[in-house]
Order: structure tokens, then C-alpha cells, then sequence
């Protein structure tokens, strides 16, 4: 299957520890076949920027570039725009 290529990217901006990251990631677990996790450590360097935007809001999610949900996974949220992207995809 070629869909590969087109997978919508979700971003979760993290750093260690994070517990919160961890169970949403456990959260998004069932849906992992349908995107590309990209994980930003907002406590690199090259990062900064990030840093300084989500320091106190970590997990965050951006899907394919756009602000998607923070703090946890909102599932229905989740389903709903991963569903539009895949759509828009096709």
C-alpha cells in the first residue's frame, strides 16, 4: 500500500521525563499505524523557541504542522482531524 507517503505527521512536543507524554502516547497507541510520530525535545537547543512556548504545556500535539491538543489526548479530537486529514490526502 502506498499510503505510506501521505500519513499525516503528529508531533508530540515532550522532554524527559515526562509521564504525560508517556501515557499519551499509550493513548494513541491503537491509531499508530494511521500517522508519523515526529518527537520534538523541547530541551535541545535547537529547540528553544519551542521551549519557551511550551514549557508548562507539555505533551503537546501538532498535526501536520497544527496545533492540535496539550496536556492529553482528547481521543474524539484526535479521530475527528486525523479523519479530515486522511481525507484531504486521498
Amino acid at each position: 500500500c502506498s499510503a505510506g507517503a501521505n500519513k499525516p505527521v503528529l508531533t508530540l512536543f515532550t522532554k524527559k521525563p515526562c509521564p504525560l507524554c508517556d501515557e499519551a502516547k499509550e493513548v494513541l497507541e491503537p491509531y499508530k499505524r494511521r500517522f508519523i510520530l515526529q518527537e520534538v525535545d523541547i530541551t535541545l537547543p535547537e529547540n528553544s523557541a519551542w521551549y519557551e512556548k511550551y514549557k508548562y504545556d507539555i505533551p503537546v500535539f501538532h498535526l501536520n504542522g497544527k496545533f492540535l491538543m496539550k496536556h492529553r489526548v482528547d481521543t474524539q479530537k484526535f479521530e475527528d482531524r486525523l479523519r479530515k486529514v486522511e481525507l484531504q490526502s486521498d
